[in-house]
């Protein structure tokens, strides 16, 4: 673990926040075709939402002592793009929406 301090303590905070499913719940998601048709590739095949969100399982289950300097950098575009992308929503029931799709692949479930 390295520097950073205050703000690496508001990152976590913040992602804390952001990510409100659990590391099973995201990797239940992440199997679902729902999931693997949300968001935009990243030229493998793989939404970098997806990608993202395998990456989000890792981090949930990793102590907050053992995260790394790119894990914190991470957790910060995670709570920038749920942030972003909620600000978005659209009008209506969103159960069954590639917004929400989206999201819960970034580990946010709008619905919850």
């Amino acid at each position: 673990m390295s520097g950073g301090g205050k703000d690496r303590e508001e990152t976590l905070r913040s992602f804390d926040e952001a990510v409100n499913m659990t590391a099973g719940e995201l990797e239940k998601w992440l199997k679902t075709e729902e999931s693997r048709g949300a968001g935009q590739s990243d030229g493998s095949g793989e939404s970098v939402g997806h990608a993202s969100g395998r990456r989000i399982v890792d981090l949930l289950r990793t102590r907050k002592a053992d995260l790394t300097d790119d894990d914190v950098a991470h957790m910060r575009k995670v709570v920038g793009y749920v942030h972003r992308h909620v600000s978005q929503r659209p009008d209506g029931d969103v159960t069954d929406t590639r917004w929400r799709h989206s999201l819960m692949n970034w580990g946010h479930d709008p619905t919850k």
